[in-house]
């Protein structure tokens, strides 16, 4: 197998990282953190691409960069959901998510002001890559326990099957390599 995938998105090439998650299955590691051409590129491309919208919501950590981009380049706010309960955030709400990149679950959380300022308003939920979709699942649930009107959900790429969905919107598919 070979040790990079090459991807083209956004205008930019980029050399990924081929990186095994479990025995004889692969993908190609797609990181935004540092490389911040290709983050404004991606951010001005999805923004072209995706619906109108009040907020942007992510989640931690992947998506910070991309969401960043995006809501500096419109001009919209852009909400975190964290990996833990912080001490600032109070009336709190948290959910429960196991990612393709992660070895364990993990808690996904909104504070209470942020749960305030969804409600009612047309969110766009991003991320990075969309593969199973459970960090996707964990935002919608937050978003719909806020009130939120969810009008998007887009990520930079889809993997394996998520490509074949009709309910994303993405700049590129990214496929998963098996041996």
């Amino acid at each position: 197998m070979d040790k990079f995938y090459e991807l083209t998105v956004a205008g930019l090439k980029r050399q990924l990282p081929i990186c095994p998650i479990a025995e004889g299955v692969y993908i190609a590691g797609f990181v935004m953190f540092s490389d911040v051409e290709l983050t404004i590129a991606c951010a001005e491309e999805m923004l072209k691409k995706v619906p109108d919208f009040d907020v942007i919501v992510t989640a931690e950590s992947k998506g910070i960069p991309l969401a960043y981009e995006m809501s500096r380049q419109c001009g919209k706010k852009y909400i975190l959901a964290r990996k833990m309960h912080k001490l600032y955030m109070t009336n709190s709400k948290s959910v429960q998510v196991k990612s393709i990149t992660t070895d364990k679950v993990q808690t996904l959380v909104l504070s209470g002001e942020d749960m305030d300022y969804l409600k009612g308003k047309k969110v766009l939920i991003v991320d990075d890559v969309i593969s199973t979709g459970e960090s996707l699942r964990a935002l919608e649930a937050l978003v719909n326990t806020a009130e939120g009107n969810i009008v998007g959900k887009a990520a930079v790429l889809a993997e394996g099957d998520a490509a074949k969905r009709d309910d994303i919107i993405f700049l590129e598919p990214l496929p998963m390599f098996f041996e």
